[in-house]
């Protein structure tokens, strides 16, 4: 298993919580379940099923309910308000709810065990279960606000403070209970120590996976996580200032097709050898619209060659990305005519080439075999090799991205199909003759889907290209890559239309990548809505054809602040480090401070 899955696994544990209100009804219906059934096994003798049903009902809801529910509308604002990060109050809710069914699970435990043995370990079963919850919370508000650690065992003592008080008063007023009677001295020393022990297990971990951040990247692990669930819960940019820090210079390339009709530019195909990552709206994640959005004519922003290790650091460093292009329009010349769209194949690559202008336009894939990001030097390679053919001037190079094979399927230099496409690129045939061009353009939103279906912002663009008569359909999805086997549906589907040739690609954008899994690729869901959407948007953009002139340019973007090969393994390498050794540490430090305090409480005190 690569670093990069196993960081990526990690996004399986991304959820959706549930509402404030059904973690409220919850934790009020569970306790009272809980403490119904907490009477009922440790019944008294003479006593009737319905008696205990109530007041072991109005006892859970008293003890574990009410203070529950008191300890989630504390800790938000508590957490709020030392300046870490925002906690929602249906976060605050379902921590605690969370921590309630931990200490029911832990009480009804008791209440059974002690039951069969006939002896009385309620009360102890309380102390642990105090003990573990103040554990848990402590682990998640500690690791997740970014708050110190005197401030998160505060916050994280409030449940079980609120829960045992409870118990002591319900108890002493003689109310609903079934622990007897006991020593309160000895009540709390015993949680007092138990919780110490596993106060020590929960430092002596968070120590041990803070050490290899803090010290390869000058982060600790607990504000990393934090910022990053901010990203996710919040869309906080915060996550940038780090990545600035530890991030590095590059210079790149974008190529720029440009389509002018008159004096004035109908349409752009910009093709930036850029990453548009790491996630969601950080960085460069969410580039092609907005770098779409800022011309003001129709704009595709295609997938360049290029990895993770091109990723912006921020936002800001897309407007070295608009200026590279207008620098790119400022210098246009533009030219009449464009040759017919041909395929070249090489054992498992594919490139669709197209001359426009004194310029060439090169697609590549690996479909219907999986793959993933060309890396930049190898489309590098495939420029300067299509460059020396047919006298092209500028060669634009696109990643069509279209068959999703996972992290495994990366094009570096040295794999076979590296050489499978600069063997494709070595076969272009050049065109004897070039014809009128005429271009259409149209977009759709998509709106009534959503980026859960795997669709970006910009939804769907298409731009059909006739030369000779010959009509080819550019269609360049919002999306990070699609199903394998999926485009060869679109272009059959796409075929049916007044359409020559077609190929289809995606924008590679890491804004649908916020979701449990970390990849989402287009098709999982909702297949025939989205080819639905994908023919109108070609029909419209067949209307729309008109006469126009193309240019070519390729020019550099310097000093793009990326996170860089060198930073980009080491922050993968040493994530994936921390959750190696995580594994196989947590369980051992974690048992072991539960045998300890599991003996204190049953057998030593």
């Amino acid at each position: 298993m690569s670093s990069t899955k196993n960081v990526t696994d990690l996004s399986k544990y991304i959820m959706t919580l549930p509402k404030t209100e059904i973690s409220l009804l919850s934790m009020i219906f569970i306790s009272f379940f809980v403490g119904a059934v907490g009477f009922i096994i440790d019944m008294v003798p003479g006593i009737s099923l319905l008696h205990d049903t109530l007041y072991g009902g109005t006892n859970g809801v008293l003890v574990l309910g009410f203070s529950s529910i008191m300890a989630g509308a504390i800790t938000q604002p508590w957490v709020n308000s030392l300046g870490g990060r925002r906690m929602k109050m249906k976060q605050s809710m379902f921590l605690a709810f969370f921590s309630m069914m931990i200490f029911s699970l832990i009480y009804l435990g008791g209440c059974l065990a002690s039951s069969i043995m006939q002896s009385d370990l309620i009360l102890n079963s309380i102390i642990l279960a105090s003990a573990v919850i103040f554990a848990f919370r402590l682990l998640v508000i500690w690791g997740t606000s970014n708050i110190n650690f005197t401030n998160s065992t505060l916050i994280s003592s409030v449940q079980p403070v609120l829960i045992v008080s409870m118990n002591i008063v319900v108890a002493f007023l003689s109310l609903a209970t079934n622990i007897g009677y006991f020593s309160v001295i000895g009540f709390l020393l015993k949680i007092l120590v138990a919780s110490a022990m596993l106060i020590l297990a929960i430092y002596s971990f968070v120590m041990v996976v803070e050490s290899p951040m803090r010290k390869n990247l000058g982060v600790g692990s607990l504000e990393f996580l934090s910022l990053f669930l901010s990203h996710i819960t919040e869309d906080s940019p915060e996550l940038e200032s780090i990545f600035s820090e530890i991030g590095e210079p590059v210079d790149t390339l974008v190529g720029v097709v440009a389509f002018q009709r008159g004096s004035d530019i109908k349409a752009l195909f910009i093709s930036p050898s850029v990453h548009p990552g790491p996630i969601g709206t950080i960085g460069g994640a969410n580039m092609p619209t907005i770098l779409s959005q800022r011309f003001d004519t129709f704009t595709m922003v295609a997938h360049g060659p290029s990895t993770h290790d091109f990723n912006p650091v921020s936002v800001r460093e897309l407007e070295k990305v608009e200026n590279a292009v207008r620098e790119a329009l400022d210098g246009m010349e533009y030219h009449e005519g464009a040759s017919k769209f041909r395929r070249y194949t090489r054992n498992s690559a594919t490139i669709g080439v197209q001359f426009l202008g004194d310029g060439m336009l090169i697609l590549a894939t690996m479909a219907p075999n999986g793959f993933d990001d060309i890396e930049f030097g190898v489309g590098l390679s495939m420029m300067n090799l299509a460059g020396g053919r047919c006298g092209s001037k500028n060669v634009v190079v696109v990643d069509c991205h279209n068959s999703f094979q996972g992290e495994t399927g990366r094009i570096l230099a040295g794999n076979p199909e590296m050489f499978d496409l600069l063997d494709a690129v070595d076969s272009i045939e050049c065109p004897p003759l070039r014809h009128k061009l005429r271009v259409g353009c149209a977009q759709r939103k998509m709106d009534g889907l959503s980026k859960e279906d795997g669709i970006g912002q910009s939804g769907v663009m298409a731009m059909v290209v006739e030369a000779e008569e010959q009509r080819t359909a550019y269609v360049l999805l919002d999306a990070n890559n699609m199903v394998m086997g999926f485009r060869d549906e679109i272009l059959e589907e796409l075929l049916k239309l007044d359409i020559d040739e077609a190929e289809v690609m995606t924008t590679d954008t890491h804004f649908v990548n916020t979701l449990s899994g970390g990849h989402n690729p287009l098709g999982k869901h909702r297949r025939d809505e989205i080819i639905d959407e994908i023919k109108k948007a070609v029909s419209e953009a067949v209307e729309d054809l008109e006469e126009v002139k193309a240019g070519c340019r390729v020019v550099r973007i310097r000093g793009l602040h990326t996170l860089g090969p060198t930073n980009s393994t080491e922050l993968v390498s040493t994530i994936s480090s921390i959750v190696a050794v995580s594994r196989v540490i947590a369980p051992i430090i974690f048992v072991l401070a539960l045998i300890f305090v599991f003996a204190w409480i049953f057998y030593w005190a």
